[in-house]
Order: C-alpha cells, then structure tokens, then sequence
C-alpha cells in the first residue's frame, strides 16, 4: 500500500459529487487530503459521500483496510496545494474557470507534483496549453460513484510525459482502481461517447413514446446491462457469434449497420415539453425515493455484483480481488509472524461485512468456521506446509473441530485471531484458535484436529522433515504457555501432548 506508492498527501479542488467521490476513494486507503471548495455546501457533501462510502467498504470486504487518511478544508487554493504529490481538478466544466484554476495551483504547489482533471469531455491538450509545465498534466476521468466504480480513463494531452502517465496509473492502483490510458484523446474520451449514444437514442424513444423511463431502464438493467457488466461489448458479441467468434458475428450482423434503425445523427429537439416528459416518468418510476436512499440502494446493489464477479475472478471482481490481495498483503505483514520464538501467533485480521450477518444480528456460525480456517491456513504456511508444498504432494486435513461461541460479534466489528499449537508430532496436528474484537474481548475459539495427508494416496503420512523441525521450535515456547480454557472439550484428546517438553 502506501509503503511502497509514497504517496501520502494529496489536494481536491471543488468537491461537488466527483470531487467528493475521489476524497473518499482516496482517505479509504490511507491518503490524508487537503480540499479547497468555496461553495455553501462543500462540507456538507463531503460528509455525506464520506458516509456512504464508510458504508460501502465495511460491506465490500472483509479484509482490513490500512488506517484512514484525513481530510482538511483549506481556505484557498494557496492552503490546499502545498506539500502534496497530486492535485485533482473537479471544478465545473468551464475551460476558462479550469484554466485559472491551474494558473493558481502552479503558483504554489511543488514541481514535482501532478495535476489532473476530473472532466468528463474536455480534450487534456486544450486545458494544459497555459500551463507553466504541461508535462505533468493529465484527465483522470472516473465514474460515480468513484469510492466503489474502479474504472478510470487516463488521457494525457500533445504536452504530457510519458512518466505522468506511468506514475498516474501506478497511484489508481495502489487505491484499487483499473487504470485505462486511452493512447489518442478525443472529445469525451470513449465511455461518455458510448454513454452519450445510448443516452441519444434513449430520448428518442421516449419523446417517440416507444416506451417509458422505467421500461427502457428495466431493459437495460434486466438485460444487456448484466452482460456488459461482466463481458463489455465486444466479448458479449464474440460469444454471440457462436463457435465461429467474431467473424461469423461481423458477418451475420454487420449489414444491419446500415438499417436505419437508430437515430444517433439526429438530436431531438431539445424544449421544455421533452424534458417534462422524461421528468414527469422519472418521477413516477422513483419519485417515493430520496437520492440518499437511491445511492445506499446503488452502492448495495455494486457491491453483490462485484462480489459476485470476484467469486469467478472476473472483469470488476478480478480487481477486487487484487484489490484485496494488495490489503491482505500489507495485513499479513502486521498480523501473522514467523518468529518460531513468539508467544501464540497472530494468524488473522478481518472485518465483519453484512453479507456475515445473520437474522439475529450478529455473524452467522459458518463465518467463524471461515475465520478458524484462514487462521490454519496461515499458521500451515508458516511452517512450511505453503501452496508450493500442496503442489509436491503434501498437505493437512482437518478431520475434527470444534468451535465455542462467547460474545456476539457485529456488522463493522475487527476481528483478530490467535492460535496456540497444543501438539505436532508424527502426522497429527492439534490447533487452539482465540478470536477477540478490538476491545479484545474473546468472541469465540476453535479447536482443530489434522492429519498430514499424502495427495497422492490421498492417506494419512508423515509430514517433511521441516515442518516436523518447525512444529516443534513452535511447540517448544507454546508448550510453556498456560493450555487455552476450554481446550479438549470436543476433541478427542483431553490431556495435551507433551511429548516435546524437556
């Protein structure tokens, strides 16, 4: 994470809904950010972006987070951009109100820090072209809400270093973005323009009265809106063309290109009576909602998808889990260690997400077995039983277990987990897992019995000679420490091995 981006400190000038979704995407992963926005309610629409998104990642994932960065309003842009690495433009799309903006920050801020813009259209050659060094100037266009959408097109202008770009991409994924640098820049860039025809050819079929606000969403969200969202255009047409791919497609549909089925070259008129239509159905269609209330439904409703693209490691949810992999790896660094001459070892961090959550409130008791097992699974590595040795043959397999439920444990609680090793010697392996939350009260403990297994038989066998020499540094000091209360309750092994004790 940020041990290896440096990246500490950045500034966010004009926080309306874009500006305050990059605040929150960017204090999420430990970067402490500056803001400047002269508008009455700046504040108030951090606070509220700084809500939802506190909400969305505590149900996105249960790996820990690294801490919060924090947030500072600045009095002027001078305040704001001073002794940071990275300056985000969201001001309105104003080329003249962008470009004075930039005059200001390149008064104050250091020369080594890089300046973007959030807009969603303006070419990056017209915005740098007053600029004292363009070379560092770039468009990181992202797509609301930012805090969960990982998408962002990186556009760089005629002035724009290739160094800009590489340090740009590497920032958006330290913070779990998917970085896209479109090589030629273009009006809009390519989601808007894709979003704009849709949105085109949406009017019409209104104003043409083909079918209604809520119709035409329902056809989007019920029908090719889940295939993009995992496949985008081009696979979803590959598959549709069939064993033959894409040639068979282009060449079966590709004539009805030029049927004049859409109306993409035209612009219906655009008066007071259209835009009373569309908002007089999209009232009806969501009008018993608040926007608060659509953007907690919106960020739910992202979140099970990305979930659920996660579980096949696909498009979104492949960068989740990477995501949670770089989250992970910095937890492990912190929470699990080696030292075979430590007390009881720290094999696991996580948070309590909603999927977790029972009827009752509380986390369900399948979710505790998943705890204990990631608790084994790294004490496993940790004495050298990792994924390469699985690979040659070896491995353990639990074959008892038992599990005491002391404290309810809640939505958004951290969790950490300890394991003591009670024996290890020839092929049995017998683990106490304790389970405590922040205020590190026992919320529950697992006992595991396993057996080394050769994969190759698939029958119990005698572990490597360095697991064996592990175990028993590991039981040497765990031997001496008091047996855990409640140990032996279910297993069937009520008086500990001590076999390795002097």
């Amino acid at each position: 994470m940020n041990s290896s981006l440096n990246l500490l400190n950045i500034a966010c000038i004009g926080c309306g809904v874009i500006g305050a979704g990059w605040i929150a995407r960017f204090i999420e992963n430990g970067v402490n950010v500056s803001i400047f926005d002269p508008g009455p309610k700046a504040e108030l629409n951090v606070k509220r972006t700084l809500e939802n998104a506190e909400t969305a990642y505590a149900n996105l994932t249960s790996i820990p987070r690294i801490k919060k960065g924090t947030i500072s309003f600045k009095k002027s842009i001078n305040e704001a951009v001073k002794n940071v690495d990275l300056i985000i433009e969201s001001v309105p799309e104003r080329v003249d109100i962008k470009q004075k903006v930039y005059s200001e920050i390149e008064q104050y801020c250091d020369k080594s820090t890089l300046i973007t813009s959030s807009t969603s259209g303006i070419m990056p050659s017209e915005l740098q072209k007053n600029l004292k060094s363009p070379d560092r100037f770039y468009v990181g266009h992202p797509f609301n809400p930012v805090y969960l959408l990982p998408l962002v097109e990186i556009v760089g202008g005629r002035n724009t270093s290739k160094a800009t770009i590489s340090r740009a991409k590497s920032i958006y994924k330290q913070i779990g973005m998917h970085p896209v640098h479109i090589k030629k820049e273009i009006d809009a860039f390519v989601a808007d323009r894709l979003l704009e025809a849709i949105w085109r050819e949406s009017l019409w079929l209104i104003k043409d009265g083909i079918c209604t606000t809520a119709e035409l969403d329902d056809i989007v969200r019920f029908g090719f809106g889940l295939r993009y969202a995992q496949m985008g255009v081009f696979d979803t047409y590959r598959v549709a063309g069939g064993d033959a791919g894409m040639r068979h497609f282009m060449a079966q549909f590709g004539p009805c290109l030029k049927w004049p089925w859409t109306k993409l070259m035209n612009v219906p008129e655009f008066n007071a009576e259209l835009v009373e239509l569309i908002s007089s159905q999209s009232d009806e269609q969501s009008g018993h909602l608040n926007i608060r209330e659509m953007e907690r439904l919106r960020d739910s409703n992202l979140i099970e998808i990305l979930k659920g693209l996660k579980k096949n490691n696909w498009g979104a949810g492949k960068n989740l889990r990477d995501y949670e992999a770089s989250l992970k790896a910095f937890n492990d660094k912190n929470t699990s260690t080696t030292n075979m001459e430590s007390n009881t070892i720290k094999t696991l961090k996580t948070r309590v997400p909603s999927d977790w959550v029972d009827y009752n409130g509380h986390m369900n008791e399948a979710r505790y077995l998943d705890c204990f097992c990631e608790a084994t699974d790294q004490f496993m590595k940790i004495i050298g039983c990792d994924a390469d040795y699985v690979k040659k043959g070896g491995s353990y397999f639990t074959v008892e277990t038992h599990i005491r439920h002391m404290a309810e444990t809640k939505i958004g609680e951290s969790l950490s987990i300890e394991t003591q090793l009670i024996s290890g010697t020839g092929k049995k392996m017998h683990l106490f897992h304790t389970m405590r939350n922040s205020s590190n009260v026992i919320t529950a403990t697992g006992e595991h019995m396993l057996i080394h297994v050769s994969l190759k038989t698939r029958s119990a066998s005698e572990p490597s000679s360095n697991i064996l020499k592990n175990l028993s540094t590991i039981f040497n000091r765990h031997s001496k420490l008091p047996w855990p209360k409640g140990l032996g309750n279910a297993i069937n092994n009520p008086k500990p091995d001590q076999s390795f004790k002097e």
